[in-house]
């Protein structure tokens, strides 16, 4: 009795933690703090995605890699140092990550209108992602808001956290479940994959190699993506990759899907995953339900709050008082 007790007192710890940390956040945080911040991010993204429509998935991108390691703390947006190596060397995000020079512009004009660094880089990856979702047709949700930045990174645990383009089903949920995100979730948040482009080196072994695909979708993904050479080059993710729709999830129901971890959600059976897949095709207002509450549940992993952290006056770099 004594260890079960023991054992129910520990779970209790571990909830209430989660739910302070949750509660701390609020969409509101800003409001008396800094008014103008939100409207200026969004201004600011707007611009970026107007200049260069792919940079909404990108800045989407940036919150997804910084929140799986260690959480939304915008750890990924740090420089290496002597004490730090940095997440943007990582397998997934070296060569790959973009859109810093955005976020560098926002938090420059957010710590202008504000008078002071009061918007921590963290709330700013979160805001500016949700912001490119709705500059690119996509429904837009409350985003929780009072996250703190962290004082360190790791490209380690970049490599280990972040899901590879080579995943199979079993492997992306193993993956997001260690964030505390459900099948559900998976496949909402994968629905990110209807913006944007992949370099063929990480789709090259499907369009080769894979069985479960279209044959002349293969074929049209290899003029461009040769047995060797050409890494770099982008292929889109869906059809339509600067509008936020259902496209992706049509694609996979064809077997279409660009990346073997896309196509990992789809096998043509009665699966979780396939039937959410197969839902979301069709239903746009059931999938922009979902991404949004998957979002908010992403943006709230293992969140700096209170005087946790700080709030940087540079993305890039430590503050060192």
């Amino acid at each position: 009795m004594a260890s079960l007790s023991a054992f129910q007192l520990n779970v209790f710890l571990i909830l209430a933690f989660a739910v302070t940390a949750f509660s701390a956040l609020s969409p509101y945080y800003y409001d008396h703090v800094c008014p103008k911040a939100l409207p200026t991010i969004k201004r600011v993204v707007e611009a970026a995605v107007y200049n260069e429509r792919r940079m909404g998935a990108s800045l989407l991108r940036l919150h997804f890699h910084d929140c799986f390691v260690n959480g939304c703390d915008a750890s990924l947006l740090l420089d290496s140092t002597s004490t730090i190596d940095s997440e943007k060397n990582s397998l997934a995000n070296k060569n790959s990550a973009r859109g810093f020079e955005v976020i560098d512009q926002i938090k420059n004009e957010v710590d202008k209108i504000c008078g002071r660094p009061v918007v921590s880089c963290a709330d700013i990856l979160a805001v500016a992602a949700r912001d490119s979702v709705v500059a690119l047709g996509g429904s837009s949700w409350n985003v929780q808001l009072g996250r703190r930045d962290s004082t360190t990174g790791s490209r380690t645990q970049a490599d280990k956290n972040l899901p590879s383009p080579f995943m199979d089903l079993p492997g992306l949920v193993k993956n997001f479940k260690r964030q505390g995100l459900n099948q559900k979730d998976l496949v909402a948040l994968s629905g990110a994959h209807t913006l944007g482009f992949a370099q063929c080196f990480t789709f090259r072994d499907r369009i080769y190699n894979d069985t479960n695909i279209d044959r002349d979708f293969a074929k049209e993904r290899r003029r461009t993506c040769p047995h060797s050479g050409g890494d770099t080059n982008l292929a889109p993710l869906d059809p339509s990759p600067a509008s936020f729709d259902t496209a992706y999830f049509s694609n996979l129901v064809k077997y279409k899907g660009l990346l073997h971890s896309d196509q990992a959600l789809f096998h043509g059976g009665s699966g979780s995953t396939d039937r959410l897949v197969k839902a979301y095709s069709y239903n746009a207002g059931a999938f922009s339900s979902e991404f949004a509450k998957s979002m908010v549940k992403m943006g709230n992993i293992k969140v700096l709050t209170g005087k946790q952290g700080q709030i940087r006056s540079n993305c890039r770099k430590v503050n060192y008082y």
